[in-house]
């Protein structure tokens, strides 16, 4: 299993988003998993208070952050990882099928600067990489989006939007190119892992009845006690319920302006004549 990661996780209440700071204690080299760029909907200001703490985080414990990754094109918040590459030279990672979601989203949002160097390195499922003295082993989780990865270190996996806390239960899967049967055999691949093996998600939400966020679990937690699909639920079930919730839900409130600067790997896109940024808002009418 290798030696065990250090992790300072990192809680954006604005968007129940959590980022990981990921260390290899015996070489100081270290990786940020899920960035937050900070971004205020109704005035349009974008802020890094979120990126400042994981950067301040990493100087106080002498920490060279090499690699910045990508559990998948989040929805629900704008990426750090432009930013973050921009300051430190880490290197930005996603999974390989990120092209399936800017081939989407490209074209609907009228992105037409799409740059193969907005990321360092597309993963393939089972691709490892070097983190200091950790190894990094990419598993490919799609369902909730085409280009979910998760990413085992150690005993610890960061899994993205894949599961939530056991009380909580599963993504949604109704964006474009979800698919509630793939999150289903995704999950069952995580939950084949050792019992013991850590889970670290990429969101909480607080579920009716409990205090206080978590964020981190277990397989044989997830296995036991997840809502909606503990318990030896099948296929078939989990497939009726995930389309039934996901029928009733909103469109998240940052869907747009996270997805058009996310597929640029966080970058925002060019400025105008007029010298001014702009996030586009495709208008539907009724």
């Amino acid at each position: 299993m290798g030696p065990a990661p250090g992790i300072t996780a990192f809680f954006d209440e604005a968007t129940n988003s959590v980022s990981y700071l990921i260390a290899d204690p015996a070489t100081g080299t270290a990786a940020v998993i899920d960035p937050v760029l900070d971004f205020d909907p109704a005035s349009g200001r974008i802020s890094t208070g979120s990126i400042d703490q994981i950067l301040a985080a990493a100087d106080e414990q002498k920490l060279r952050i090499a690699w910045v990754l990508e559990t998948h094109v989040h929805a629900d918040h704008l990426s750090g990882a432009a930013i973050i590459r921009e300051r430190t030279g880490a290197r930005v990672g996603i999974g390989a099928a990120i092209d399936a979601v800017q081939q989407v989203f490209g074209p609907m949002l009228g992105v037409k600067d799409l740059a193969t160097e907005d990321f360092d390195r597309r993963f393939a499922d089972g691709d490892r990489l070097e983190l200091g003295e950790l190894t990094v082993e990419v598993i490919a989780t799609p369902g909730h989006t085409p280009a979910c990865v998760s990413y085992r270190i150690g005993d610890a996996v960061f899994v993205g939007d894949t599961l939530f806390m056991p009380d909580y239960g599963t993504a949604r899967c109704d964006f474009p190119g979800g698919d509630a049967g793939r999150l289903y055999q995704s999950i069952q691949r995580l939950l084949a892992l050792p019992r013991d093996t850590r889970l670290f998600l990429c969101h909480d939400y607080k579920a009716p009845g409990r205090d206080g966020y978590a964020w981190e679990t277990t397989v044989g937690e997830e296995a036991d006690r997840n809502v909606h699909i503990g318990g030896g639920t099948s296929e078939q079930e989990f497939v009726a319920m995930r389309r039934a919730r996901d029928a009733t839900l909103c469109a998240p409130k940052l869907l747009y302006p996270a997805i058009q600067v996310n597929i640029r790997g966080g970058r925002l896109p060019p400025a105008e004549p007029d010298g001014s940024v702009y996030l586009k808002i495709p208008v539907a009418r009724a």
